[in-house]
């Protein structure tokens, strides 16, 4: 089943494209090798004949048909010019002198040759010999050559070396991409054997890894952390589900039992008015909720940055000031704005606006009763700063990441007003702003702090 997969798979293609480019490479490689070595051989003992072809030529000039007879006897009789082959032949062809006992049929009567002659009566085919033959003035003919089958036999071997290496290196090639391209697939196959598994059971499975530390290994360990993300999303997704119906259950829950009295009871204006009263408010608090839901949704689609300008942060943070100053009066809390004069920001002055209110709101309702919050915007370098710092009794540090969800509340928080959506808000619109949060420990009390970057440059004021 894998090997049928191996062989089909595209990996396996371009591995056999690969191995059949590489090949021909080789091949040209060594026929190149092969062309170069027998030719330089063969140039060499080519030199080697036309020099010896010329110094008979001279003697035969000077010394006439019985000094180039003795001169050739005296060749083939030198054990030093053993691989030389000799003849002379008159105008009849009769052997005049040499180590041939004829005229080898079929050789060129000038020029180069090649041929296979006898050079002993028990040897009917004698070693290969490359030659040049020339008429000489008396209608003479010499053939002067040298035995190649050393050169014949040497190229033989270069070709079957060649030979050899091609397909030792053609089949090494085809084991290793099949043993990789099986690797290749196996490891493909474990990743959808996994997402199979996912789709039929849920997203507890995960990809196995084998320690190897290698690109699949870390292929394995992103897609890992990607199921997490994705459960951890469900899960989150699954808690906003669930809190949205606690949230509701409680205001439809008491419009219905109000609809139900005043249906049972008989008609007065002063209580029909009260019972509508409290339903509008209660549909406000319902309407209320799912508006702050949608706007969520899109400040973090970024659907909102046309509105951006160059603000003044500590303008923005003193009209939440003033706005809240009687909220904080009410429970005795100090209320003040500190930092600097001037902190320009890129961003949505009204999303600016809402981000700090929430944030001075939450400081309100949960800081200490009688207690203070201050609000402090400052220049930093490369960009500006505001946080919000109360004396309360702060947030756990385990609970810093939660509180950005939506509708999470903490325990201590469930009596109070609101519906959860608060710092999920604050958190989008500091991501849209490209803003960092923190959360720290004022000890005591909670430090919420938002880091902007530099302004950008060509931004409009506002």
């Amino acid at each position: 089943m894998l090997l049928a997969k191996t062989l089909k798979s595209s990996t396996f293609r371009l591995a056999l494209i690969a191995i059949g480019a590489f090949g021909l490479i080789v091949s040209a490689i060594f026929a190149y090798v092969y062309w170069s070595t027998a030719s330089y051989v063969r140039n060499r003992a080519d030199r080697a004949v036309v020099a010896e072809q010329a110094s008979l030529r001279d003697t035969y000039t000077r010394s006439g048909r019985d000094g180039l007879m003795a001169l050739i006897d005296q060749r083939t009789a030198d054990k030093s010019f053993v691989d030389h082959v000799y003849l002379l032949v008159g105008p009849g062809s009769a052997v005049l002198a040499g180590n041939l006992k004829q005229w080898p049929p079929g050789a060129a009567e000038h020029g180069w040759t090649e041929f296979r002659a006898p050079v002993s009566s028990s040897a009917s085919v004698g070693p290969l010999v490359r030659g040049m033959t020339e008429t000489l003035a008396r209608g003479d003919r010499l053939l002067v050559g040298r035995d190649i089958s050393d050169l014949d036999g040497f190229t033989a071997q270069i070709r079957a070396a060649g030979l050899a290496v091609i397909v030792l290196i053609f089949v090494l090639a085809a084991v290793a991409s099949i043993g990789v391209t099986r690797r290749t697939v196996g490891r493909i196959e474990s990743i959808n054997a996994t997402s199979r598994a996912i789709m039929r059971s849920g997203l507890d499975q995960r990809i196995p890894l084998r320690g190897s530390h290698d690109e699949w290994d870390r292929v394995a360990e992103n897609l890992n952390l990607m199921l997490d993300r994705i459960e951890t999303l469900m899960g989150e997704v699954k808690q906003a589900s669930d809190n949205v119906a606690h949230d509701l259950r409680t205001p439809l829950t008491r419009m219905r039992g109000r609809l139900e009295k005043a249906y049972h009871a008989p008609r007065g204006s002063e209580t029909d008015a009260a019972l509508i009263g409290d339903t509008i408010a209660d549909l406000d608090a319902v309407l209320g909720m799912f508006a702050s839901i949608t706007r969520i949704s899109e400040i973090e689609s970024r659907a909102r940055k046309g509105a951006f300008r160059t603000v003044n942060l500590v303008e923005v943070a003193g009209e939440v000031v003033e706005l809240y100053d009687a909220a904080a009066e009410q429970d005795a809390t100090r209320l003040r704005l500190a930092g600097e004069a001037d902190v320009p920001v890129t961003g949505d002055r009204d999303l600016l606006f809402d981000a700090i209110a929430n944030l001075v709101d939450n400081a309100i309702k949960h800081g200490r009763a009688g207690g203070r919050v201050t609000v402090t915007c400052h220049n930093v370098e490369g960009g500006a700063v505001m946080s919000v710092a109360d004396d309360g009794p702060g947030i756990p540090a385990e609970q810093h990441d939660r509180v950005f969800k939506r509708f999470y509340r903490l325990e201590q928080s469930r009596y109070t007003p609101g519906n959860g959506l608060g710092l999920s808000l604050v958190a989008a619109v500091a991501h849209l702003h490209g803003a960092r949060i923190e959360l720290a420990d004022n000890a005591p009390g909670l430090l919420f702090r938002l880091s902007f970057p530099a302004p950008a440059v060509g931004a409009q004021g506002g």
